[in-house]
């Protein structure tokens, strides 16, 4: 399995940028069965999940980032999409994708993409 996540970038506190993240390695009938997510790991911290998605396209949003933040999937493309909005300082990290059902393999991180806020 690999997970190709693009879409982040440099922007000003109250910007927006929307990610975007290919699974490969599995099949599209694979993926559906999946609960996906979008973690996040700042620097000198752990990572975190902020988002998931279940195949019936329900959602979790943790509270840092819940109002801000929406995702969505698109299991015939084995793609996972996050749209981030009023962003803020606090919200820079490395910003990855991966299932959350089943656990994510530790290998599976792939290298995520960076958000940088500026304030």
């Amino acid at each position: 399995v690999q997970l190709q996540a693009s879409g982040g970038g440099l922007v000003q506190a109250g910007g927006s940028l929307s990610l975007s993240c290919v699974m490969s390695g599995v099949t599209a009938t694979t993926f559906t069965t999946y609960v996906m997510g979008w973690y996040r790991q700042a620097s000198g911290q752990q990572r975190e999940l902020v988002a998931s998605v279940r195949p019936a396209h329900s959602t979790y949003y943790a509270d840092s980032m819940k109002g801000r933040i929406t995702i969505s999937r698109d299991s015939a493309k084995k793609t996972v999409y996050l749209l981030m909005s009023s962003l803020k300082p606090e919200d820079t990290a490395i910003y990855y994708c991966n299932t959350v059902t089943p656990l994510p393999a530790t290998d599976s991180w792939g290298q995520g993409t960076l958000v940088t806020v500026s304030s």
